[in-house]
């Protein structure tokens, strides 16, 4: 893709800072808060994503494009002289599928090119400090990814046992005293400490009201995965790292994307002294574990054999909207099983049958080439190894949907089986299919 010269030189700079971050693992960075200027603040500007709900000042995306130029201006004099200070980030909230609501904030439009500049920052500076076993916001990794390496772990590693954790509420009590002692140890460069703890603190707006953020990440924050990533590479991963495997006896693996993570080990007894003392290391940052949700279960070749002995079922864990279960290949050898979350594919249908509802009063031609890309979607994430029948339970209960709500736009039902099929063989629809091979 072509690039401006200030692009150009934007990313030679950004690449400048990556090598000597890799090269020297002590070293700090200074002095880079200069490369938020007017030139690659407007390269920021033209990542961000058009059509999105404005901040607490009511500027979209369109507008402030409109002078472009004068308002980069003012916003780079205004951080030169420290006068920039981020608005309180609009808080919404939208629907769960268990019916309750989520917070969700939004930041202005002017927070938002700011942040992708510290984001590609911080990026530079840490992309070559993270590790292998952390997938989530990083470039070229992905949770298949993470899903296929923690596939790789169980099969081919003396696993027997898996700590199935979970960080109560990460992103809302991440610590601001301890995010930045973390972001000191590769940054010295007092103005980009300065932006970031600003965003930290800046808070949100509800119901004319601005509440002041004590803690957590920026909500709806383009900065906040990578926050959450040097957050947890200090609170847990360097820890896991160079602490709890040197001290155990057998095998230890961490998989994490973003705050989701398991971790393997061949041992019952090290499986209880890890999560004991994993509850006391992530207490020591202010997190805590959902103890409802936290648990070592059997897992592995021989889970199976000893459940049975036991009168019992294998047990299962959650990762990144899977199931994964002790399974069997066709020759009986032990393999590793996944398929959707039984709660996370409930909630999709709720949300697929709540959008058929919203369009019954809407042309099927307009609305059309929108469910065939929420079906693609829905299968290029799910649709992995071992996850066949899910996908495909999705894709029959969505035709169904479709059936009922073309027959519920008139009084009388005007379309049957025979017809429909006729419809769909002229209009089709993405079949579930397996997009990722993990085996």
């Amino acid at each position: 893709m072509y690039r401006t010269r200030d692009e150009a030189a934007m990313q030679t700079k950004l690449t400048l800072i990556a090598e000597i971050a890799r090269r020297d693992h002590r070293a700090k960075i200074n002095n880079v808060a200069y490369l938020l200027n007017e030139a690659n603040l407007k390269e920021c500007f033209g990542l961000l994503k058009k059509g999105k709900a404005t901040g607490t000042d009511g500027v979209g995306i369109q507008e402030y494009g409109k002078a472009l130029d004068e308002n980069l201006k003012d916003l780079v004099a205004r951080m030169k002289r420290q006068a920039y200070k981020p608005q309180p980030v609009r808080r919404t909230y939208i629907p769960k599928a268990n019916g309750k609501l989520r917070p969700l904030g939004i930041p202005s439009t002017e927070d938002k090119i700011v942040q992708v500049g510290l984001a590609r920052i911080l990026e530079a500076i840490y992309e070559g400090e993270f590790l292998d076993f952390s997938y989530g916001f990083r470039p070229g990794r992905n949770c298949h990814q993470a899903l296929a390496q923690l596939n790789t772990v169980i099969m081919k590693k003396p696993v027997n046992y898996v700590i199935d954790a979970d960080i109560k509420g990460f992103f809302d009590n991440v610590s601001h005293a301890w995010m930045m002692k973390f972001l000191g140890h590769r940054i010295s460069d007092p103005n980009l400490l300065r932006l970031i703890a600003r965003f930290l603190k800046n808070g949100y707006l509800e119901e004319g009201k601005v509440h002041e953020s004590d803690k957590g990440t920026p909500q709806g924050g383009i900065v906040s995965p990578i926050l959450a990533n040097v957050y947890l590479h200090y609170a847990l991963d360097l820890w896991v790292e160079r602490v709890v495997k040197p001290r155990c006896r057998g095998v230890v693996e961490l998989v994490r994307y973003a705050d989701d993570f398991v971790i393997c080990a061949q041992y019952k007894g090290e499986a209880e002294r890890i999560l004991e003392v994993l509850k006391k290391r992530l207490g020591k940052f202010n997190l805590e574990l959902a103890e409802d949700k936290t648990r070592i279960i059997e897992f592995g070749r021989f889970a199976r054999t000893n459940a049975n002995t036991r009168g019992e079922k294998p047990k299962t864990f959650n990762f990144l909207g899977f199931t994964h279960f002790v399974d069997a290949s066709r020759k009986g050898f032990f393999k590793l099983g996944r398929k959707t979350d039984r709660k996370k594919l409930i909630a999709k249908l709720k949300e697929m049958n709540l959008w058929f509802k919203s369009k019954r009063d809407i042309p099927v031609k307009e609305w059309w080439p929108v469910l065939k890309a929420k079906l693609a979607g829905h299968f290029r994430y799910y649709g992995v190894s071992g996850n066949s029948r899910s996908i495909g339970t999705f894709y029959y209960l969505t035709v169904r949907m479709v059936i009922k709500w073309l027959n519920r736009r008139s009084q009388r039902k005007s379309m049957n089986w025979d017809a429909f099929s006729s419809y769909l063989r002229r209009h089709e629809l993405p079949k579930p299919r397996i997009c990722h091979a993990l085996y």
